[in-house]
């Protein structure tokens, strides 16, 4: 699964500080909520699109599929407000349906806010390694270690629980398990997969807080690090590319 995600070119959107991209791109998702602008709001699209499919490093097929989620994700925000928006230019109406100029282009809005939305995330978590977005916030944002190394921790237990999921799985075939159908099937699956799952997540929690303790791990205690992050020259083209783009749309979406 983890190989799914890796890109076949790393661009520069690699190379920024993690930590650094999550700071602008949350800024660019405010921007892009309190907007009410239409043509602001599809050139936003547009932009953030380009770095989606151009500057994430995958290929077509794995960006296709990803895609998938964020056109039916506009199709059901942009239809539902276009079907049952108001307005008053109404262009066609039958019983609860009603279609306006005003509910088009309320609708269209709403659907490239979606859309940004979709580019930007898709962006952010494609072009990042968790770990290391987790070291620089604590380095450069001063997060909590408390907080960044149990989301740590989380992400690399994912692939524990995984293939713990599948060991339980083939073995239960192996056994020839049959599970009724129904609801009674399904108390049958979430009794047999959740228990084993639980108590090897009980082990697991323990070993890695034993682990800790160890390590002598004390809560706000000066750390030093075994990734160190810092800033560098891609930084600054990184937030002068984000500033010249947003430029760039206040600009279109004038003419």
């Amino acid at each position: 699964m983890l190989a799914w995600f890796t890109p076949e070119r790393t661009t520069w959107l690699f190379k920024v500080n993690p930590a650094l991209k999550f700071i602008v791109f949350f800024a660019l998702l405010l921007i892009t909520l309190f907007n009410q602008n239409f043509s602001f709001a599809v050139w936003q699209a547009v932009f953030y699109g380009i770095l989606f499919y151009v500057f994430s490093g995958y290929s077509m097929k794995k960006l296709a599929l990803l895609s998938i989620p964020l056109l039916i994700s506009f199709l059901s925000s942009a239809l539902t407000l276009t079907l049952f928006g108001k307005g008053d230019t109404v262009l066609w109406q039958w019983y609860l349906i009603k279609i306006s100029e005003e509910s088009i282009q309320h609708g269209l809005l709403l659907g490239s806010k979606s859309l940004s939305f979709g580019f930007v995330g898709f962006t952010f978590l494609l072009t990042i390694q968790p770990v290391l977005f987790f070291y620089a916030m604590m380095q450069q944002f001063r997060l909590p270690s408390k907080y960044a190394y149990s989301f740590i921790a989380s992400f690399r237990l994912i692939p524990a629980v995984t293939e713990e999921l599948q060991i339980r799985r083939n073995a239960l075939k192996v056994r020839n398990i049959r599970f009724a159908r129904g609801i009674k099937g399904v108390y049958e699956r979430l009794q047999m997969y959740t228990v084993p799952l639980f108590a090897q997540s009980i082990r697991r929690a323990q070993r890695i807080a034993v682990a800790m303790e160890a390590k002598q791990y004390q809560m706000g205690a000066a750390r030093t690090y075994y990734y160190t992050t810092h800033y560098s020259r891609m930084d600054v083209v990184f937030i002068a590319v984000m500033v010249s783009g947003l430029g760039s749309v206040v600009m279109l979406a004038l003419f």
